[in-house]
């Protein structure tokens, strides 16, 4: 018995409608998906993906398939309206990780220094914004908190994939916004994991050497394609798909899970965080320790 073919929802998305444009197109020229990329640096999984809206299609292969399709440069403007579907809301070396992660069914997420970014709450988002791109105007700050918290369905909806975050503990001792500010952000990432969408660990500061010492990663995992993985500098982003590559990356991410705490331990350091932040024991702590390093540096 032959297995039914998924048919492509072409409203979902702006990639689904080029995609499932793109299979009719071609299963009208009579090709199969490896007679199409032929010639190209791509392989049929990748076109695959494509027709089925999880990849946005690269502007080469693009001119490729309207070579071999004779669709008179027909997916070339449909790669510049995809790339001006998703401009002003995420970075462009961001776009691709977005569209996966509406596909992905687990998520594996490393956060060193913010807070995953489906998890952020305004204040939070646009202090974040104002200290990468300070000049900013409004409205480009208004559309970037729009796009993260279009976002927050990862983590907070029921739909969303099956999700494993491991913070630093720094994220929770070093605050970007004030205190009442900080409070409200850690007890809806506490909130959050309670509802059981995520499942959080804490790496403590004492852990000493780890992996993914440097730079926030996620890894995805797909029920139809094989995993990717996506890291992230402050201006730069890459998608890796390399099978052996993200085979290390994932044998790392378990390392990085033996060092850090237990589940239940981590959500109740998020909680208390959060209780001192909101209670103001978080500022008289700071307070002394700072007032010990000055009576340490007159004392040296």
């Amino acid at each position: 018995m032959v297995a039914r073919r998924k048919e492509i929802d072409g409203s979902a998305s702006v990639p689904a409608f080029y995609g499932k444009e793109l299979r009719w197109k071609r299963e009208a020229a009579g090709l199969t998906l490896q007679q199409t990329v032929e010639g190209s640096f791509y392989g049929a999984s990748y076109l695959s993906e494509i027709e089925r809206g999880h990849r946005r299609m690269p502007a080469d292969l693009a001119r490729h398939v309207d070579q071999v399709l004779r669709t008179d440069g027909f997916f070339g403007r449909c790669c510049e309206d995809v790339r001006k579907a998703g401009a002003g809301l995420y970075a462009p070396y961001f776009a691709d990780a977005v569209e996966m992660e509406a596909n992905a069914r687990d998520i594996e997420e490393w956060s060193p220094m913010l807070i995953p970014g489906p998890l952020q709450l305004e204040p939070y988002i646009r202090e974040i914004i104002h200290a990468f791109n300070p000049w900013d105007d409004e409205e480009a700050v208004e559309r970037k908190v729009v796009g993260r918290r279009a976002r927050s369905w990862v983590f907070e909806e029921p739909e969303g994939p099956v999700s494993w975050v491991v913070f630093h503990e720094s994220i929770l001792r070093q605050p970007i916004v004030g205190d009442l500010l900080m409070a409200e952000q850690l007890a809806h990432v506490a909130a959050v994991a309670r509802r059981r969408r995520f499942i959080p660990q804490i790496l403590p500061c004492s852990a000493g050497a780890h992996p993914f010492m440097m730079g926030s990663t996620f890894l995805m995992s797909f029920s139809d394609a094989p995993p990717v993985m996506y890291t992230e500098g402050m201006y730069s982003g890459q998608i890796i798909d390399d099978p052996g590559i993200v085979t290390q990356y994932q044998q790392a991410y378990n390392r990085l899970r033996a060092a850090a705490l237990p589940p239940e331990v981590s959500l109740r350091m998020i909680e208390s965080a959060a209780e001192d932040y909101g209670n103001g024991t978080h500022a008289r702590r700071a307070e002394r320790v700072r007032l010990a390093e000055e009576q340490l540096q007159h004392g040296a």
